[in-house]
């Protein structure tokens, strides 16, 4: 078997090892392809032996994900993908795992286990395809739809308030949040490549288009005639500048952000910057916020990648720790041990 893995390290993967003998059954158009085109082609840059990926999926149209990507894979139950994926890592900590999943899975039935893979910090990648409606049971709103919107169990529009998918990852602890979008595959492969590398919890919000329930849910940042002026890029140690000819930026007032023409920002003070490492919750989530906005620019790219201790890592050393006080144990007399009782 070690034999095996060392031969697997020394081949060069390419794409097309990842690629799966099941057709993918998607919506003509859907925003699955292109994350799974730009996952495909991010894997064998990872270094990482095909046989120590593993794609953990939901329910949804993503849930097929793991059929389509030729790892090993396991298709869970509704919203439990992250605590499946959990099991697996502390079972096998050396294996890479990635959770797929999507707004309704994730954030609906499967909202706590998220919160909590958050928090834990367990070294798992989760990808969250964000089309604001339930697309394969037939286009009903999900957590993240916005007030108003018309779908098949809203005719008159949804009154609640939706989830912002990278302010609860932020809030939650996680220690990699960022966005991207279907439409940009560069940048969706550049951050996909980025979570993957990174060692604790990583969180990536696709937005991603569905063309049967709710096309155009995104048109403002993916149509080449607009997107300048609504996406705002991020980029580490960088302003946070953006528009046709990068010509607008947003200014902090002390209380928020505001947009300001550079030409008009000269006389003004210094340009505030993103920093990625900083940790600072309070402006990660003032950016995070801006999606909420129509009068600001959407933000993609990375807010937080910070530095923390793994839960694995944590429950090992703390094994480790009891095994040496007491030594490991034996689960026979465990189990016989206090007040037990034999059925004749």
């Amino acid at each position: 078997m070690a034999g095996e893995s060392n031969r697997t390290e020394s081949m060069q993967l390419a794409p097309d090892d990842f690629t799966s003998g099941q057709e993918p059954r998607w919506c003509p158009g859907c925003g699955n392809y292109s994350i799974l085109a730009q996952m495909k082609k991010v894997l064998p840059e990872l270094g990482i032996p095909k046989e120590k990926f593993v794609f953990v999926s939901g329910i949804g149209c993503s849930g097929r994900f793991s059929y389509y990507i030729d790892t090993y894979g396991v298709h869970c139950i509704h919203g439990r993908a992250p605590a499946f994926a959990t099991g697996i890592k502390l079972a096998a900590p050396h294996l890479k795992v990635f959770v797929i999943t999507g707004d309704g899975d994730c954030l609906s039935i499967g909202g706590n286990h998220f919160i909590h893979l958050c928090r834990r910090n367990v070294d798992i990648t989760l990808i969250l395809f964000n089309n604001r409606v339930y697309g394969l049971t037939k286009g009903q709103y999900s957590p993240t739809s916005g007030r108003g919107q018309i779908t098949s169990s809203s005719p008159y529009g949804s009154i609640d308030n939706p989830f912002n998918p990278v302010r609860m990852a932020l809030a939650a602890g996680a220690s990699f949040v960022a966005r991207t979008i279907d439409r940009l595959p560069k940048h969706l492969a550049a951050i996909l490549k980025r979570a993957a590398e990174h060692k604790g919890t990583s969180f990536v919000e696709v937005y991603q288009n569905c063309t049967i329930f709710n096309d155009g849910a995104y048109s403002d940042l993916t149509d080449p005639e607009r997107r300048e002026d609504n996406v705002l890029f991020l980029k580490d140690k960088k302003p946070y500048s953006f528009g046709k000819n990068s010509d607008k930026v947003l200014d902090w007032t002390g209380n928020d952000f505001k947009v300001v023409n550079i030409s008009e920002n000269k006389k003004q003070k210094k340009l505030i910057t993103h920093d990625e490492c900083a940790g600072h919750p309070a402006m990660e989530f003032m950016l995070a916020s801006l999606s909420e906005n129509q009068s600001m620019p959407t933000p993609v790219g990375v807010f937080r990648d910070i530095k923390s201790d793994t839960y694995e890592d944590m429950l090992k050393k703390q094994i480790d720790s009891v095994e040496k006080k007491k030594g490991k144990g034996d689960l026979e007399q465990l189990l016989n041990s206090g007040n037990t009782w034999v059925v004749e």
